[in-house]
């Protein structure tokens, strides 16, 4: 069984993180949430989330992706934890997944992780760090190879829904969404 970190620091986007552990919990994918501290996280829209142990607790585990949640001032409280640049790097090196979505995306790129690749992340974010290493995509999700990254709460599903599919495949995918009874996908006019 796949075992994904998502590491939750005060003030995430909670519509994302719940979207995230819910779904890959739903495909039978091990999630472990991590509190950047032992403290409940506050989430940017009072939110209150227990996380199920703290990033020191976990920082010499295996894991096969590491998924960041976005949101104002959770990805600013990431980015600014040099244990969470570490594992993110670490993990990097050693080919496994690195996701994150919304504002979070900026984390992956002062880790160095986003250099030379395709990625995206709400609008803004990415381009107010004037890296000129990064291509940037308007699109809903961007997988790179092992870097997934997406735009915001709104995209949280299918965020999640491409986490699951990289991880376990199409297959436990299109069963996760179909029991969620999502509508088709409609072009709007």
């Amino acid at each position: 069984m796949p075992r994904v970190v998502v590491p939750l620091a005060q003030g995430c986007e909670e519509l994302e993180a719940v979207t995230i552990i819910d779904l890959l919990r739903r495909a039978q994918v091990e999630v472990i949430t991590v509190g950047l501290d032992e403290q409940p996280v506050r989430c940017s829209r009072g939110t209150v989330i227990h996380p199920d142990t703290t990033l020191d607790q976990v920082l010499d585990q295996e894991f096969d992706m590491v998924a960041l949640p976005g949101g104002g001032p959770g990805a600013d409280n990431l980015d600014n934890d040099s244990r969470v640049r570490t594992l993110i790097q670490r993990m990097a090196a050693s080919g496994k997944y690195t996701a994150a979505i919304c504002a979070a995306p900026k984390v992956l790129a002062h880790a160095g992780i986003l250099s030379g690749r395709q990625a995206t992340s709400y609008p803004g974010v990415l381009e107010g760090l004037h890296l000129s290493d990064i291509l940037l995509k308007e699109e809903t999700v961007v997988k790179d190879d092992r870097v997934i990254t997406s735009r915001g709460p709104g995209t949280a599903m299918d965020f999640a829904l491409e986490l699951i599919e990289t991880l376990v495949g199409r297959e436990r995918r299109d069963e996760v969404e179909a029991a969620l009874q999502r509508p088709p996908h409609q072009t709007r006019v």
